[in-house]
C-alpha cells in the first residue's frame, strides 16, 4: 500500500469535512452534529500522518487503527446527517463513497503492517 495515497486521500477528505462543516454551520444553522464529523472527519488524516513517524511497527500499527476508528465513526455522522435530511441522498452517497474507499485503504494497510510484525519475531 503506498502511505501517500492515502496522506493524500485523507487530506482530501477532511478537506470535503471542513467544507460540510461550514455548510451545516451556515446554511443548515446545525451546530452539534456538525462539530462532531468535524472532530472526527479530520482527525483520520492527522493520526495517518502521525503513523508516518511512528516509534515501530506496533505503535504504527496503533495509529493506523485510530484513524480506522475516526473514519468508521465519521460514517456513522454522515449516516445520521442524511437521515435526519441535513445532507441530501447525493450529498451523502458522494462523500461516504470516499469515506469508504479511506476504510478500506486503512484496513488494508493494517492487516499488512500487522503481518510483517507478525513474521519479524
Amino acid at each position: 500500500m503506498n502511505e501517500s495515497i492515502l496522506k493524500t486521500k485523507s487530506f482530501k477528505f477532511a478537506v470535503r469535512i471542513v467544507n460540510l462543516y461550514k455548510h451545516l454551520c451556515d446554511n443548515k444553522r446545525e451546530f452539534v452534529l456538525s462539530k462532531q464529523i468535524l472532530r472526527s472527519g479530520t482527525s483520520v488524516g492527522a493520526n495517518i500522518r502521525e503513523a508516518e513517524h511512528s516509534e515501530g511497527k506496533a505503535d504504527f500499527v496503533h495509529k493506523m487503527a485510530i484513524s480506522q476508528k475516526e473514519i468508521n465513526e465519521t460514517i456513522y455522522w454522515l449516516e445520521l446527517l442524511q437521515a435526519t435530511e441535513y445532507i441530501s441522498k447525493q450529498e451523502f452517497e458522494s462523500i461516504n463513497a470516499y469515506a469508504v474507499e479511506i476504510i478500506k485503504m486503512l484496513t488494508s494497510s493494517i492487516k499488512t503492517a500487522k503481518s510483517k510484525l507478525t513474521t519479524n519475531r
